[in-house]
């Protein structure tokens, strides 16, 4: 255990101390993010912070081999490295001159698929798991970036998805997990000071490619090696249930779904009134509940992980349906609170 907390330590004091570099960098670069259809702030700010949480990262994985914190898969540890720094140079690559849809689209799958036959290989399992391991690394990377709308929310994410597969690595016996788990959440738990007040950097594409390949892969990794699914599709609900409903909701509403926009439940809830960091805490809880539950589910008789299922599927309710419920609720009490006449 002594190996993996200094690993976190160094990742946690990498991802605090980097930007300080990269800032001046990314302003002499004039890596600057100007406010779109789908963006939630008002003002041009510095964005591609993910490049200091991408060097943070990878200082983590090194410093986990050598100080031992992984003993064995060192190979599986190596292709989850991989898919998680050629994702975040898409991302950079986004960042600083854009790509067409279908490029960024061939690029993502082309990393989900080299990836996903790599841990196959390595794990010994049927190559039947290709295209849903390939589509499932290319999705959470765009749901990621989608998701990265207001101060803090991703911080939050790659913190709990962190933690949740710090425990899952552990309780597992899956030391590349325990370690790439940890890294995770130190590097973003160090970004977190730096734009979750003020929002003065943003992480960029670079950083959400980032955070959503790092939790496709551990997930794609940890399921191929046998991790209990609770454990790896927990943290990723709430995320995959915001971006499905909101989906759904715009085809059903006959726009073009592909099309920018800010109408994902967490920014939704902004529109009613909470400020950026309520938001994002509203979706860390959230998630945070629906870990819990899934942890608990995994080992749990039939009865209980009943039960859990029916919370988790309650709590992703109640959020989907929050800035609905929270706009007839005020609707109510302003209608309550009018004078009669």
């Amino acid at each position: 255990m002594m190996p993996v907390l200094l690993t976190a330590g160094v990742t946690l004091l990498a991802s605090v101390l980097l930007p300080f570099a990269v800032k001046p960098w990314l302003v002499k670069m004039g890596v600057v993010d100007v406010p779109s259809a789908r963006s939630s702030h008002g003002r041009t700010t510095i964005r591609g912070m993910g490049v200091a949480v991408s060097v943070a990262t990878a200082v983590g994985y090194v410093t986990a081999v050598l100080l031992g914190a992984v003993t064995v898969d060192r190979s599986v540890f190596a292709v989850v490295l991989a898919i998680i720094v050629a994702s975040a140079a898409v991302g950079w690559i986004e960042d600083l001159r854009g790509l067409s849809i279908r490029g960024r689209a061939a690029a993502q799958l082309g990393i989900g698929a080299a990836g996903s036959a790599a841990l196959i290989v390595l794990t010994g399992q049927s190559f039947w798991w290709l295209p849903l391991a390939a589509l499932a690394i290319a999705a959470y990377i765009n749901i990621a970036n989608f998701m990265d709308g207001v101060n803090g929310i991703s911080s939050f994410h790659g913190v709990l998805a962190g933690a949740a597969y710090t425990v899952a690595g552990t309780l597992a016996d899956q030391p590349w997990l325990t370690a790439g788990g940890a890294v995770l959440a130190m590097a973003f738990l160090g970004f977190l000071p730096w734009n979750l007040s003020r929002g003065s950097v943003f992480l960029g594409d670079v950083g959400s490619y980032l955070l959503g390949a790092s939790v496709a892969a551990l997930a794609v990794a940890g399921f191929l090696s046998g991790v209990y699914v609770e454990y790896v599709l927990s943290p990723i609900l709430v995320y995959v249930a915001d971006t499905g409903y909101t989906l759904l909701r715009r085809i059903n509403a006959g726009e073009r779904w592909y099309a920018s926009h800010r109408e994902h439940v967490y920014q939704r809830l902004t529109d009613v009134g909470f400020s950026h960091l309520q938001s994002a805490g509203t979706v860390a809880a959230c998630t945070a509940a629906v870990i819990g539950l899934g942890f608990i589910a995994a080992t749990a008789p039939l009865p209980t992980v009943v039960l859990c299922v029916a919370g988790s599927l309650a709590v992703l309710a109640l959020y989907l349906a929050s800035p609905d419920l929270i706009r007839h609720f005020r609707r109510r009490r302003k209608v309550t609170r009018a004078p009669v006449s």
